[in-house]
C-alpha cells in the first residue's frame, strides 16, 4: 500500500469541509470560493486552514450585511451590530495571519483548495 503524497496533500480537515457544507446557502459557497480564489491568485494568500477561516468570516460578513431590521427592534440591532463588529474583528485576525505567510507568486496548491470546497 503507498502512502499519500504529502507534498500534494492540503492540511485541510474533513470538518472543515463539513462545516462549508452545512452552514452555506449555494450563493454563499459561491461568494465563498469567488473570494478564496482572489485570495491565493492576487493575493498571494496560501491554500491552508486559516484561509478557509478568512474566507469564512468574509461570507459570514456578507450574510450579515443582506439583514435588514426595523428601527424599532432595539436588541436585535444591538446583536447585529455586535455580530458584524466580533466579524469584522476575526477577519482582521485571519488576514494578519495570512499576510505574514503572503507569497511573491500564487500557491501552486490553491486549486486543490478551490476544489476540495467545490466539491
Amino acid at each position: 500500500m503507498t502512502q499519500p503524497d504529502r507534498q500534494n496533500a492540503l492540511p485541510l480537515s474533513k470538518e472543515l469541509k463539513e462545516k462549508f457544507k452545512r452552514e452555506f446557502t449555494p450563493s454563499e459557497k459561491l461568494f465563498f470560493l469567488k473570494r478564496a480564489e482572489e485570495a491565493i491568485a492576487v493575493k498571494g494568500y496560501p491554500a491552508d486552514e486559516d484561509l478557509f477561516h478568512y474566507c469564512f468570516f468574509l461570507t459570514m460578513k456578507e450574510r450579515l450585511s443582506g439583514i435588514r431590521l426595523q428601527s424599532s427592534e432595539g436588541y436585535a440591532r444591538f446583536f447585529l451590530v455586535e455580530a458584524k463588529r466580533d466579524t469584522e474583528e476575526e477577519i482582521n485576525i485571519y488576514k494578519e495571519r495570512l499576510e505574514s505567510k503572503k507569497r511573491d507568486i500564487p500557491d501552486m496548491m490553491g486549486y486543490k483548495f478551490i476544489e476540495f470546497f467545490a466539491d
